[in-house]
């Protein structure tokens, strides 16, 4: 496979334009860390944007930074943090789930669109994309979005790129939305619900005046081994359910103690401050109890987004009858389900049973034997379906970009 590594936005366009005039497809990668998620490529090329890694803009004071796609997350992250500023979608990393290096760029990011658990309170990836320069399936380049939150002009299309994986833009430079550090925050540890109670708990505590910015439960599981900050809370042994309130110190520390005495009914809750806090939220971003270094990491994981008042009953039935294991955050709505190997990873069963409650299952990690007998990203309606690919029509006619990634058997 030949790698053709660009310098710019320039490169990219001639790269399109020759691959476009041969119809030979290309493969989109930064560093390459979520390669392994989506159907197997049949592709003659790699698209290298590694050295597309500048901070073009940082305006702390305008709560604007403008970096290009190939910039690595983890050097962002760090020069935000520096600001006391985050990305409040709480991008997740998925390094630990796939075993890959900490090697994601900001284009992986915007392009698989995986928000974490405080998605439920600030949105996810599309919401804090403000703007975008890409090359489109044509070779142009073209410009979406602008540098100001209140931009109203044209079509929003640098939306459409959120969680696109690549299929119908070459990105090459984004600007995003920043947004202050909390000062403090405190997380609520219930202990021992089951799962529709803790579902039932998560549901009160999100619909409470307390600005709740997370709501996860891990259920307890023979399968986990004990690692990591959710380790010291006595998880796996013991299903621990978990509310996050950020803010101030003294309106943080005030809060958790009101939602605490609020959910009295399901039992005492224990308090966690700061950095262990942060740190137990972080392993439930990541996933960290399903790491493929772990005890579950031959296992195919989904990612399902459902109803959250469905979670609690959906994934305790996909657990009982699989003899896999399930973690939930998003108080409900976003399941993340280990279930044990098979020829295609249970994917006829639990999308029937997704599909009952009108929700959608991703297999984010399986081998490529597995991805190419499953349907990766869920199957889309008749009518929503003929709508996407008319979208990815108008980006990408000959089907150059990414192609075959998010609908199996498209490699051809």
């Amino acid at each position: 496979m030949d790698t053709l590594k660009v310098r710019d936005a320039k490169d990219v366009e001639q790269v399109v334009r020759a691959a476009l005039a041969s119809e030979q497809p290309l493969e989109i990668v930064g560093h390459g860390s979520k390669r392994a998620i989506g159907q197997p490529m049949a592709t003659n090329a790699l698209l290298d944007l590694s050295s597309l890694n500048a901070v073009t803009s940082y305006e702390p004071n305008e709560l604007i930074i403008t970096v290009q796609a190939g910039a690595p997350l983890a050097d962002v992250l760090s020069l935000i943090d520096s600001k006391s500023q985050q990305f409040a979608f709480e991008p997740m990393n998925t390094a630990q789930l796939l075993g890959t290096p900490n090697i994601g760029t900001i284009g992986g990011m915007i392009g698989a669109g995986l928000a974490g658990p405080r998605r439920i309170k600030a949105g996810g990836a599309r919401d804090h994309l403000l703007g975008a320069h890409a090359v489109s399936g044509f070779g142009d380049s073209f410009k979406a979005g602008g540098r100001v939150v209140k931009n109203v002009t044209g079509y929003d299309l640098c939306k459409l790129l959120a969680g696109s994986w690549g299929t119908l833009a070459v990105m090459t430079e984004v600007t995003l939305k920043v947004m202050p550090r909390a000062e403090s925050e405190r997380t609520l540890v219930l202990r021992g619900l089951d799962d529709l109670t803790a579902n039932r708990a998560m549901t009160m505590a999100l619909g409470s005046p307390f600005d709740v910015s997370g709501a996860a439960h891990v259920p307890n599981s023979a399968f986990r081994a004990a690692q990591g900050a959710l380790a010291d809370l006595g998880s796996p042994r013991q299903a621990v359910t978990l509310l996050r309130l950020e803010g101030i110190t003294a309106s943080a520390a005030h809060r958790a103690t009101s939602l605490g005495e609020a959910l009295g009914s399901f039992g005492t809750a224990e308090i966690v401050e700061d950095a262990t806090s942060a740190a137990i939220w972080s392993s439930v971003r990541d996933v960290a109890p399903f790491a493929a270094g772990g005890a579950l990491g031959a296992w195919p994981v989904w990612r399902i987004v459902c109803p959250p008042a469905s979670g609690g009953a959906l994934g305790q039935a996909l657990a009982r009858d699989t003899g896999g294991d399930v973690i939930y955050d998003w108080g409900g709505g976003l399941i993340w389900a280990a279930l044990p190997p098979s020829a295609d990873a249970s994917a006829g069963m639990l999308r029937s049973r997704v599909n009952a409650v009108g929700g959608h299952a991703t297999l984010l990690r399986a081998s490529e034997a597995i991805r190419r007998n499953a349907e990766v990203f869920h199957p889309q309606e008749g009518g929503l379906a003929s709508l996407s690919e008319r979208v990815r029509h108008s980006f990408d006619p000959k089907n150059i970009l990414n192609r075959g990634r998010m609908i199996r058997g498209s490699a051809a």
